[in-house]
């Protein structure tokens, strides 16, 4: 059922008047309801023919709407809006290369310098990235939290694994050495001191994309993630070592996301390295402990004061979350 008229180009009368100036631009406030909609933005529309919108993230409610309005969400979202053909290309690409040499997991590896300044988690980092980190925090003025106790919220597990933690826990998980991993994230920090650590595990977008196509993305970290979004739902297997939109879009449309309970490895990744327990024991405790959590569709919770610490929709879209159809049929 076709809901809403999408127009590649306005009609000739109707460009006139924009080419002219004659429109309306407005942000739209955040986490407004439908008669925000009725009330402000539908007479200025009926006004001016033409409203500019000029920021839609997170600008209508998550919950409390009618079905009908949030399948409308899910199908602009999920239907409607398509990556560029040359994204799909490369995602496309990097698939048929993986799926040749067999099954392939995706890991979504966060430890990326921006996700390190605003979580505040510097484990595996030295003094002098503590301090550029830190310095980084502090340059953004929109991140609130300025002052992070790491190790405290790393043993609470709120903190993304780090390299180091995520090959201990790849191998507790028994992956078989046949299963390709495919690293979707930005550049790694730190570099190539964890280049080692995960070598045997490794492949990367930057290995198995044309150096010509890699370049014209490569300073682009939306289309290095698009692409990345593209292979995550067609992999065998799912995991992400922190939270985050990506990942809860990605676990919402595909059967097989796993779960990784961080702070419940946090501390056995401890007890390991400190010889408290074998490294039969960490195995055991590291299977035994994700042997159901697989990802699964989940209820949002609504805190109508604090809309904020809500899941996004687009994060959780919990009304359209029946499998995806394959991103390439």
């Amino acid at each position: 059922m076709d809901e809403v008229l999408i127009l590649k180009e306005l009609p000739p009368s109707i460009k006139q008047r924009v080419e002219q100036g004659m429109l309306y631009k407005l942000p739209p406030i955040s986490w407004s309801n439908i008669s925000y909609y009725h009330q402000q933005i539908l007479p200025l529309l009926r006004k001016y023919k033409v409203v500019h919108l000029n920021r839609s993230d997170a600008r209508l409610v998550n919950n409390g709407l009618p079905l009908e309005i949030q399948k409308l969400r899910c199908r602009v979202n999920f239907s409607s809006l398509r990556f560029t053909n040359r994204i799909e290309e490369l995602g496309r690409n990097i698939i048929h290369l993986l799926k040749q040499k067999g099954p392939f997991v995706v890991l979504h590896l966060r430890y990326e310098m921006d996700m390190l300044a605003f979580s505040g988690c510097t484990q595996g980092c030295n003094d002098d990235e503590v301090k550029e980190l830190t310095r980084m925090r502090y340059e953004y003025p929109w991140w609130k939290e300025k002052v992070i106790n790491s190790d405290l919220k790393r043993r609470d597990g709120l903190c993304p694994l780090t390299p180091e933690e995520t090959a201990l826990v790849l191998r507790a998980l028994g992956l078989n050495h046949n299963v390709q991993i495919y690293i979707a994230s930005g550049e790694i920090y730190g570099g190539f001191k964890f280049i080692l650590l995960m070598e045997k595990y490794m492949v990367r977008k930057e290995t198995l994309l044309d150096p010509l196509d890699m370049k014209l993305i490569q300073s682009h970290s939306s289309q290095m993630a698009a692409v990345d979004y593209l292979v995550s739902l067609e992999s065998d297997m799912f995991a992400p070592t922190y939270d985050g939109n990506m990942a809860k879009v990605v676990e919402g449309h595909h059967r097989k996301t796993m779960l990784l309970n961080r702070k419940l490895l946090v501390s056995l990744i401890d007890e390991y390295k400190n010889g408290v327990v074998s490294w039969d024991e960490f195995f055991s405790s590291v299977r035994r402990a994700h042997a159901s959590r697989m990802g699964r569709s989940k209820k949002r919770t609504i805190i109508s004061d604090r809309p904020k610490e809500e899941d996004y929709f687009y994060a959780n879209p919990q009304e359209c979350l029946q499998p995806m159809k394959k991103a390439f049929e």
